[in-house]
């Protein structure tokens, strides 16, 4: 019976565990854990990090989505992540790579998940990908029932919804 429900762990991988759902010391015995420095916020959910040697690396915060930065609330989460942590030491939980190439983690400053503090103040939405349950789903309902941040908005368009209609603000003229 345990290796029935071992084995599709062990297919999935550790690395593919997510700190919301198991526990940073669950989860860190298959997971890189790496102390880095902030050193730019490209926007609300991505970061760059240097490690003591080595140059700075994109990092994207896992099981968020924040508006793009030409979008309405965009440059309030870039902001706001930006006054919380530039120049400070996190911790990254890497979770694996994006579609770009970034490192996805979910990122700590002194002990608080990022990701989690984000949508908590309305500045993004959490995001699951495929099946998942969105991590910091109760943290969003929450701040749409406090009218804090985007949803103090009657209908705040999600980013993924945006990028659909209009691209990245990258395209945008």
């Amino acid at each position: 019976m345990a290796g029935f429900l071992v084995r599709p762990l062990v297919r999935v991988g550790l690395r593919a565990c997510a700190a919301w759902l198991c526990g940073v010391s669950l989860c860190a015995v298959g997971q890189a854990q790496t102390d880095a420095v902030v050193t730019y916020v490209g926007d609300g959910d991505t970061l760059y990090v240097r490690q003591e040697s080595g140059r700075p690396r994109a990092v994207r915060l896992q099981g968020i989505d924040a508006p793009e930065i030409c979008q309405d609330g965009g440059a309030a989460a870039r902001e706001a992540l930006q006054e919380r942590v530039l120049g400070q030491p996190v911790r990254l939980l890497q979770v694996g790579t994006d579609d770009y190439g970034r490192e996805l983690a979910v990122v700590y400053w002194r002990g608080q998940d990022l990701g989690r503090w984000l949508v908590e103040q309305g500045l993004a939405w959490s995001y699951a990908v495929g099946s998942q349950r969105a991590p910091y789903a109760t943290e969003q309902g929450q701040a749409r029932e406090q009218k804090r941040g985007l949803f103090a908005q009657p209908a705040p368009e999600p980013p993924w919804r945006f990028r659909r209609r209009h691209g990245s603000c990258k395209s945008m003229p």
